[in-house]
């Protein structure tokens, strides 16, 4: 057998480790992204130590936000739970999409949404992903085709009805759709406090899913009403809150735990406490997700589902929950709708502020142009995932629209930096426009409708044509319309 010269050997021999050695290197494909969306709620715009809460500290929170970007111009799909969640999952507003009030549905849950209805878990399916829901559903009561395994949940643990979830020590909760009794709870026990028991569901999903792309859809019932928390983290509030004047509800009789909300010793330390369980169930996701080394393949995206809430002793005036902002939980106000929203996801989504406008009904576009998946037509979502990547956001809304069907029909509008509120709206349907100037005045403190006409008529005639007919939330149509 020849051999080769040594130098012809030695350089061909160079050339097989080089070609190996670039063959080795090829980077593999990467895993599809991960995506994880907390919604807190009735957590108000300035109940984050982020976004300005001076009272009490939600570090956990503040460092997914100082790792990501923080949103101050994002707003709910509604003022209210079940409309706000339809709008999310089905990437439109509330003149278009199909759930647009807290329509009950008696002993347990709500108005569903129909199975024609293409949403954000059934995209997520379609593009391989493992999916749960935990928390708070209410779009559609036990067995009814708007329950979450039968629109596109895979795993579901939690509350199906929004009155029963007004409770932390309920007598029951839904494992998919079989009834998981609580017998610590019974009577007037308080033994298994729900929060905790959907934390550990959580984070045993993220477990389970570690080797294949999951979409974590996290409805979190915290810190909605009524105000209740473990004593451990009360009593580290009480010195600071002082004395206080107990909150009397509803502690025994027919009512009780069925939607009507408990007493509470100390409605300040309660709810201090309770939005600090929120922040350390946000730091065990995150710890999570770094043990498991999935962090900069996870999108974690925390807002909440509309303002803060004044019911059960709540008190956000005390706690300035809204900030700069006017209004509440119902109200159409920007405390009622403008709420923080945090995306973090390092290595993608750059650190810092933006003041992009964006809704709700963004997230379902946005999501599918992450995972590639093709977006159902028609919608009123504009994708914000060039922001997210770090570019430029060249698509914005040309206005956002609401309507809410309680306290005699409430509507507004957003183009710009107006705001038009029309309240009453089902009684007196052409009544006068409000008119607000965010950009000077964002606490909506005067309004100057008689001063811009031509503003009030062009964002009246938007509010005229920006719903489709709904039989099961019917609208009284404006007679100018």
């Amino acid at each position: 057998m020849k051999h080769l010269p040594s130098p012809l050997w030695i350089v061909l021999l160079l050339c097989v480790s080089a070609c190996a050695a670039d063959t080795n290197t090829e980077e593999e494909p990467s895993p599809p992204p991960n995506i994880i969306y907390i919604l807190a709620d009735d957590l108000g715009y300035g109940d984050l130590s982020c976004y300005g809460q001076e009272l009490f500290e939600t570090p956990n929170i503040d460092r997914l936000a100082a790792r990501g970007m923080r949103f101050t111009q994002h707003y709910s799909g509604s003022t209210v739970c079940a409309p706000s969640r339809s709008s999310l999952l089905t990437g439109l507003h509330t003149g278009h999409t199909f759930i647009r009030g807290n329509k009950e549905v008696r002993p347990e849950g709500q108005w569903p949404l129909p199975d024609s209805i293409y949403t954000l878990p059934e995209m997520m399916q379609d593009q391989g992903y493992r999916t749960g829901v935990f928390g708070k559903w209410g779009l559609g009561y036990p067995g009814s085709e708007g329950e979450p395994n039968r629109q596109g949940f895979d795993t579901f643990y939690g509350y199906n009805c929004q009155r029963l979830a007004h409770h932390y020590y309920p007598y029951h909760l839904w494992d998919n759709q079989e009834r998981d009794s609580l017998p610590a709870n019974a009577g007037a026990a308080k033994g298994s406090y729900a929060p905790s028991l959907i934390q550990d569901r959580v984070l045993d999903f993220i477990d389970d899913n570690r080797d294949r792309p999951f979409f974590l859809y996290y409805a979190q019932v915290i810190p909605h009403a009524e105000l209740a928390a473990p004593d451990s983290l009360v009593t580290g509030f009480a010195e600071q809150f002082g004395p206080e004047e107990a909150w009397q509800g509803t502690d025994a009789g027919p009512n009780y735990r069925q939607g009507n909300y408990e007493s509470v010793e100390r409605p300040h330390a309660t709810f201090a406490a309770m939005i600090t369980l929120l922040d350390e169930h946000v730091g065990e996701i995150v710890a999570k997700l770094e043990e498991l080394g999935l962090t900069d393949n996870t999108l974690v995206i925390f807002t909440s589902d509309n303002g803060a809430h004044v019911e059960g002793g709540a008190d956000p005036d005390f706690f300035d929950s809204n900030g700069p902002l006017r209004g509440y939980k119902r109200d159409l106000y920007e405390g009622g709708i403008r709420i923080p929203m945090i995306a973090s996801m390092p290595g993608t989504v750059p650190t810092g502020e933006t003041d992009h406008i964006s809704a709700f009904w963004d997230v379902l576009p946005t999501l599918a142009e992450f995972t590639g998946a093709p977006p159902p037509p028609d919608l009123d979502g504009i994708s914000f995932l060039p922001l997210l990547r770090g570019g430029a956001q060249v698509k914005t809304h040309d206005y956002l629209y609401w309507e809410f069907h309680e306290r005699g029909g409430r509507l507004a509008i957003r183009q710009g930096d107006w705001k038009g509120v029309r309240y009453n709206a089902k009684v007196e349907p052409d009544s006068p426009l409000e008119l607000y100037d965010l950009a000077t005045d964002l606490g909506e403190t005067q309004n100057i409708a008689d001063q811009h006409p031509e503003v009030v008529a062009r964002l009246d005639s938007l509010l005229r044509v920006s719903r489709s007919d709904s039989e099961d939330f019917p609208w009284i149509v404006a007679a100018g319309k």
